[in-house]
């Protein structure tokens, strides 16, 4: 026993909304890592249109996202480019409509806000519709709801939900959060992870920290 190939497209035959996204994704500016996948009644190789909003090469911020990530349907990563500038008395950008209107114009008014690259973490399960905001760090572990719209980093193993997205609890103590993250089991070569997929699936940290 071995698990999925990382890079089956539809790793679960009968269900073809699920695809695995690294073999999917082809663009420099994401990175997705192994066993993450996208669930999408019309097909996950919809992916980057669908979910990856004003990601524009010239501004090059990337979306960063670890392994074994569950991302579902309708969720949407808002990278820097929805930004417009908020340095003058109106946001409206009169630059992009052309005709004379972008002269003068100073990107630098638009990059102040820019927040810089978008990062998920390892074992991370994000729910439908939920909005990601530019510049987010979500750490390994944590959950994000339903419609949630985050706009702040959520530390590692918490579960956040609501519009602005804030932390309902965490899911394990700080000692234990500490020691999950020094295991990364998501690291592991996958037939370790095979062999010790019952510790996984529990909660017996002890136990896994004894696997081999």
């Amino acid at each position: 026993m071995h698990g999925p190939d990382p890079h089956d497209v539809h790793p679960v035959p009968a269900h073809r909304r699920i695809g695995f996204l690294q073999p999917i994704v082809d663009d420099p500016l994401i990175e997705i890592g192994a066993f993450t996948y996208y669930d999408d009644p019309d097909g996950p190789e919809h992916f980057v249109a669908r979910c990856v909003k004003h990601h524009y090469p010239f501004i090059g911020d990337r979306l960063i996202i670890g392994r074994f990530c569950a991302i579902a349907t309708g969720v949407t990563f808002v990278m820097n480019g929805a930004n417009h500038a908020m340095t003058g008395l109106s946001t409206y950008p009169f630059n992009i409509f052309g005709h004379g209107w972008e002269e003068g114009f100073d990107v630098a008014s638009v990059a102040a806000g820019w927040r810089g690259d978008t990062r998920v973490g390892d074992d991370v399960w994000i729910g439908g519709e939920a909005i990601i905001l530019p510049g987010i760090s979500i750490g390994s572990g944590a959950i994000v709801g339903t419609r949630a719209v985050v706009s702040k980093d959520v530390p590692p193993y918490a579960i956040v939900a609501g519009n602005p997205a804030g932390v309902v609890r965490m899911r394990f103590d700080e000692a234990s959060v500490g020691r999950l993250l020094a295991l990364a089991w998501w690291d592991w070569p996958v037939e370790k992870i095979t062999r010790n997929l019952g510790a996984i699936r529990g909660a017996d940290i002890d136990a896994l920290e004894r696997a081999e």
